[in-house]
């Protein structure tokens, strides 16, 4: 086990044990206020077992890694293409550049009534809210990605009359790649924030459906479950989307360094 590791380790424990004293033993904190771990494990046990919010938390967790999934692989698909045709095209960011420069001060959560109003209140609305999030980041890190590349081996390369098609595979591509991922990172972790607040709204199932009703109802044992949920799942995707980067630059041996 490595020294990182057993630190975090030891944080995590730190930090449950101060959980406990402070809401159990000593009851510093209010139940009322912020839930003690009998009350979050009782939260759990409920919605694992009878359901809670139209579901129960298998359904909540599927529902919202299905919406999560879907806005952001279209952010990816379209927001990296652009990034990487804005980067290496001065006429093309010079078209598009400006009507991006308008829309990427817009929060994201801005555009729910707009996305309500065009697409009802279904999963569409949802991933076209997500999908705003996770575009802008994608979008900025694929571009400087490509600004980052050495000249002068784009430069060898042209001079070589290197194909586009295989200029783009041997060189841009994997030039970009770090920052691409970079962005992807970024991009994940909006999905996850915006998928909460967009399922505030017009959701029947979904961890932003638990967290609405658990506020209504004044439970925050359910709100800690609906909370610890979204952390879990937002880190386990983090974490697959990491092995997915050290497959792709298993080339790059500062990466490797880096770990």
């Amino acid at each position: 086990m490595s020294r990182k590791t057993v630190i975090g380790s030891a944080t995590i424990f730190a930090v449950l044990a101060l959980w406990f004293l402070l809401t159990s033993v000593t009851q510093v904190i209010s139940p009322g206020r912020f839930p003690s771990p009998s009350d979050t494990w009782l939260a759990f046990v409920q919605i694992t077992g009878k359901g809670y919010a139209n579901g129960v938390l298998t359904e909540h967790i599927l529902r919202s890694v299905m919406l999560v999934t879907l806005g952001f692989l279209v952010a990816v698909c379209t927001g990296v293409p652009l990034g990487l045709l804005m980067g290496w095209s001065r006429r093309a960011e010079a078209l598009i550049n400006p009507v991006f420069l308008i829309i990427r001060p817009i929060p994201p959560l801005a555009w729910i009534p707009l996305a309500i109003l065009w697409l009802g209140l279904g999963d569409m609305a949802k991933i076209m809210v997500i999908w705003f999030a996770a575009f802008v980041p994608s979008v900025i890190n694929a571009y400087a990605g490509v600004r980052s590349l050495d000249r002068t081996l784009i430069e060898a390369a042209q001079m070589l009359g290197t194909p586009m098609l295989t200029f783009m595979r041997e060189i841009l591509l994997p030039g970009a790649s770090p920052m691409i991922f970079t962005g992807l990172r970024l991009s994940l972790q909006a999905s996850w924030t915006t998928l909460v607040a967009a399922e505030l709204v017009g959701a029947m199932t979904g961890l932003g459906r638990v967290l609405n009703a658990a506020q209504q109802d004044l439970y925050p044992g359910m709100i800690l479950v609906g909370m610890i949920a979204v952390t879990l799942c937002g880190w386990l995707m983090t974490v697959a989307l990491g092995i997915a980067e050290r497959y792709a630059l298993a080339w790059n041996t500062a990466a490797k360094a880096l770990d």
